[in-house]
C-alpha cells in the first residue's frame, strides 16, 4: 500500500502555491508564487493579469512543490484544491490542473474551502505548535483582503458563521487607506512596518458599531475617517514616511482594527462559551494583531492559538491540510470529485 501523500493546490488570488503533506499533518513541501510585483502598479489585483499568471506558471510550481518533497508524481495519492471563495478565473485554473492531474494519476480529488482552509491550518504539524492544537469546538476569525468573519468549528465538517463584516474587509481598508496616501500595493504590510514608528495612542479614531448587530463588523467608517484625516493633512499620495503625524496616525489606525477584531472575536467565544479561539489569513500576520491577540486572550481566561506566520498568508499547505482532515475524517474522498460545481466567487475590490 502506498505512502499517503496529499497535493495541495492554491490559485484562489494572487498566489500560485502548491504543497505536499503526509498523513500526520507534516508539511514536506510548499512552494508560494507570489504575483505581488505584477500588481504593485495597479494598485490591486487584476483578476485577467491574475488568471493568466496561475496558467503560465501553475504547472511548474506543482512540479517544484513535489520535487521538494522528495517524492515523484506517481507518488501522490490524493489531491486537494481550493475551490472557492476567490476569483473565478484564478480558481479555474487550479481547478482545471487538479481534475486532470487526479484523472491522470487515478487518485481522488477533493474541493476544499478557502476560507475554512485558513481557520483549520491552526492543525498544521508544525514546530511553532509542538504537535498541540485546539479542541472541537473553537471560535476562529478569519481576517485578510477579502473576508473578516468570525466562525463556530464544531469539527472538520461543521463549521459555522457567527459574525462578519457588512461591507469592507480589514486587509481591503489596509489597502484603501495605503492607497490613498500613496504607499505600495499590498498596504497591510508596509502600513505596519510604518506603525512601528508611531506613538498607537496619539490618534484616536472610531470604532463603527452596528445597531442590532453588535457581533459584526464594519470598516467602511473607519475607512473614511482615516482617509478624511490625511485629507486634512494635506496628505494624498504623497506622504512622508518620516512624518511623526503620518507615523501617529497609521499606528492608531492599526490599533484601532486589532482592537475591534481581537475585541469582537472574545466578545463572540464568550457568547457560545467557547475556550480555544484561532485567527488566521493574511492579517493575521499582523505583528500588532498577533501581539494583542495574545495578551486580552490571556487577561480573558481564553486559550488562544497564533497560526505560524508563513501559513497565514495564502499558500498550499492550508488546502492540503483541509484535505487530508476530510480523508482521515472518514469522508469519501470520491464524492468530492466534481469540484466544478461548487465554485464560489467574490468580486475583489482591492483593486
Amino acid at each position: 500500500m502506498k505512502k499517503f501523500l496529499i497535493l495541495g493546490i492554491e490559485t484562489s488570488c494572487d498566489e500560485t502555491a502548491a504543497a505536499v503533506m503526509d498523513a500526520d499533518g507534516n508539511v514536506l513541501s510548499n512552494v508560494v508564487f507570489s504575483q505581488v510585483e505584477m500588481h504593485n502598479k495597479y494598485g490591486g489585483i487584476v483578476p485577467e493579469l491574475a488568471s493568466r499568471d496561475h496558467a503560465l506558471k501553475i504547472e511548474t510550481i506543482v512540479n517544484e512543490a513535489i520535487l521538494k518533497a522528495g517524492a515523484k508524481a506517481q507518488d501522490i495519492t490524493h489531491i486537494g484544491v481550493a475551490n472557492g471563495p476567490g476569483l473565478l478565473g484564478c480558481l479555474l485554473v487550479g481547478l482545471s490542473f487538479a481534475k486532470a492531474f487526479a484523472l491522470s494519476k487515478d487518485i481522488p480529488l477533493i474541493g476544499v474551502d478557502h476560507v475554512r482552509s485558513h481557520l483549520l491550518s491552526v492543525m498544521i504539524n508544525d514546530v511553532n505548535n509542538g504537535g498541540s492544537f485546539p479542541s472541537f469546538p473553537f471560535a476562529g476569525l478569519v481576517v485578510s483582503g477579502g473576508h473578516t468573519s468570525i466562525y463556530l468549528v464544531n469539527s472538520v465538517d461543521e463549521i459555522r458563521i457567527l459574525a462578519s463584516t457588512v461591507d469592507d474587509a480589514a486587509g481591503e481598508v489596509f489597502d484603501k487607506v495605503a492607497r490613498f496616501i500613496g504607499l505600495e500595493y499590498p498596504g497591510g504590510k508596509v502600513i505596519s512596518d510604518l506603525a512601528k514608528l508611531g506613538n498607537k495612542n496619539a490618534v484616536k479614531f472610531p470604532k463603527p458599531v452596528i445597531k442590532g448587530r453588535e457581533n459584526d463588523f464594519s470598516f467602511s467608517g473607519l475607512k473614511t475617517s482615516v482617509i478624511n484625516y490625511f485629507r486634512n493633512m494635506g496628505i494624498k499620495g504623497n506622504v512622508d514616511r518620516n512624518d511623526s503625524r503620518a507615523l501617529n496616525a497609521l499606528a492608531g489606525f492599526q490599533e484601532v482594527i486589532c482592537e475591534i477584531l481581537v475585541d469582537k472575536l472574545i466578545g463572540v467565544a464568550e457568547e457560545v462559551g467557547i475556550k480555544d479561539i484561532v485567527i488566521g489569513g493574511g492579517v493575521a500576520a499582523n505583528y500588532r494583531l498577533r501581539e494583542m491577540f495574545l495578551e486580552r486572550a490571556s487577561k480573558k481566561g481564553f486559550t488562544a492559538w497564533s497560526i505560524p506566520i508563513k501559513y497565514c498568508t495564502d499558500n498550499a499547505a492550508m488546502i492540503a491540510n483541509y484535505a487530508r482532515l476530510i480523508v482521515k475524517d472518514k469522508k469519501d474522498a470520491q464524492s468530492f470529485t466534481d469540484s466544478m460545481s461548487s465554485i464560489s466567487a467574490y468580486s475583489t475590490t482591492r483593486r
